[in-house]
């Protein structure tokens, strides 16, 4: 049925609509034969409507369309040039050659330096690629079978900005993805290492409550593959080998160079941090009391993500094979000697003992988060594992040493490890500022005071002297450290009566 409107005028400048609007309004309109009410249920202008109406034609139809310049064409003097150079390097990028035919003596003068004239080149380029360049690179959608793979990587986490109680936290996210529902979970980690590799894909697996066929992962970390001497190929590594064998799940790399092939964690990497930089402006703070809330705030995070997968995770976790028994070992143990220096060196940072230990062997447990010694079934020592290769050095093991030896402190390797907080290092500024010669034997009698009596008291004492502007020597610090330390406050619960025994005594009265 054709409809027509008598007595309208010529149609001018229609307003923009869309198809789905224009078949609505002939629709409305052939039914009800009302234009006001055609025009409201298509969501448009009545005068719009007219307008259409009288035209009986779609917007598609009715696109202006010419092929005549409206100005002269500011590329003309160098795009014949511009064409033989593209017919001999189709790769060259256009901003590039503009630039480099622009820079010509001969076209300078002929070619409006101006963003219209570039845009205008640009647009020209990318004509004549879809025209005659080379074949583009064909990306190819892979069927994913609900819970056969795992993809696992690592990302650099540090454009979060987080910061663990005040002090910044460089770190990364072992990252774990299932390609079929897109189900992810993530675990703040150090470095790319056989660690956290351990603990961010046994997180997963338990987190998922079973564990799929395979694990994929790329050939770049240490963690997964090892350099075989004579041969340019990354075979598998034992621990990882390992790894696998107890979760009965069977490793495979993708090709070198190839991202692509491992692309759904490749890509929720980005949403992922994404994702945790708004709940960090949510939240209002990127400062967390220690590294297990974090941790925590990063799961809540992927668990708030999955939530809009449901569907697909069921069918992933009803494929899925059941976890083992026990979680493979997330520590590795080392056997080390104690040096001379009262150190022992594990992943190529050095870490303080006990001197009484030195020559003694000590087994070093080494996880992602910390890393403690033991000697004879006894923990002698315990740090948080280190960045790099920063050195941890306890000054209370070897404070005995250095207050006998005090001209050792000056040129000591590990000095700077030796002030525990900064009204120490005041201290000891101030003190070298006052006699530079005793600065050393001063400064170390301080810090055995801290050893003994506490390292609370002692930088408490030295506060109250440095603002005070006095110099802030042992002999003035310890028989205040004699005194017994003020009261606290004792938290107390409270107290609830427990009044079963009331309740009793009415039940019989009623009776």
């Amino acid at each position: 049925m054709v409809c027509t409107i008598g007595k309208i005028g010529p149609l001018r400048r229609p307003m923009l609509i869309t198809d789905r609007q224009y078949q609505r309004l002939m629709r409305e309109y052939n039914d009800s034969g009302v234009l006001g009410h055609a025009a409201m249920k298509a969501g448009m202008d009545p005068k719009t409507a007219r307008r259409y109406l009288r035209a009986g034609r779609g917007p598609q139809e009715l696109k202006a369309k010419h092929d005549w310049r409206t100005r002269a064409d500011p590329v003309a003097a160098i795009w014949p040039q511009a064409e033989r150079m593209l017919a001999d390097a189709p790769e060259l990028e256009a901003k590039l050659l503009f630039e480099h035919l622009l820079a010509a003596a001969t076209t300078a003068a002929t070619v409006p330096v101006d963003g219209r004239a570039l845009r205008t080149f640009q647009r020209r380029v990318e004509q004549w690629r879809r025209r005659h360049g080379p074949p583009r690179e064909v990306c190819f959608a892979q069927v994913h079978e609900p819970g056969q793979w795992l993809q696992f990587d690592w990302t650099h986490a540090d454009e979060l900005e987080i910061t663990i109680a005040g002090e910044a936290y460089p770190h990364l996210l072992a990252h774990a993805v299932l390609p079929y529902s897109n189900w992810e979970w993530a675990v703040p980690c150090q470095s790319e290492s056989v660690l956290s590799l351990k603990l961010g894909l046994q997180e997963a697996f338990w987190r998922l409550g079973g564990v799929t066929a395979g694990v994929q992962t790329d050939q770049s970390s240490t963690a997964t593959h090892q350099l075989q001497r004579g041969k340019s190929e990354r075979g598998l590594n034992t621990e990882y080998l390992a790894l696998c064998a107890h979760l009965d799940v069977e490793p495979r790399t993708i090709a070198v160079k190839c991202p692509n092939q491992n692309g759904d964690v490749e890509s929720l990497q980005g949403h992922l941090k994404r994702r945790l930089k708004q709940h960090l402006l949510l939240r209002g703070s990127r400062d967390f009391a220690d590294l297990a809330a974090y941790a925590a705030f990063v799961a809540q995070v992927c668990t708030g993500a999955n939530v809009l997968r449901t569907a697909k995770i069921a069918e992933e976790t009803a494929r899925l094979r059941p976890l083992p028994p026990t979680r493979f070992p997330q520590a590795e143990e080392l056997t080390v000697r104690v040096s001379c220096y009262s150190t022992v060196r594990v992943k190529n940072c050095a870490y303080s003992v006990p001197a009484r230990l030195i020559g003694a062997l000590v087994q070093a447990r080494v996880t992602e988060a910390e890393v403690s010694f033991h000697h004879h079934g006894e923990t002698v020592a315990t740090y948080p594992r280190s960045r790099g290769q920063e050195p941890r050095i306890d000054y209370r093991h070897v404070i005995d040493s250095l207050v006998r030896k005090p001209g050792a402190f000056a040129r000591y390797l590990y000095r700077e490890e030796l002030f525990p907080r900064p009204a120490f290092r005041h201290a000891y500024d101030r003190l070298a500022a006052l006699d530079g010669g005793r600065a050393s034997a001063q400064y170390l009698q301080v810090l055995h005071l801290a050893a003994r009596h506490g390292e609370d008291r002692v930088a408490d004492a030295l506060g109250a002297l440095l603002r005070q502007g006095e110099a802030p020597l042992a002999e003035r610090i310890e028989p205040g450290l004699h005194e017994p330390p003020p009261p606290r406050a004792v938290e107390m619960a409270a107290f609830v009566p427990d009044l079963s025994a009331y309740d009793q005594l009415v039940a019989e009265a009623a009776s």
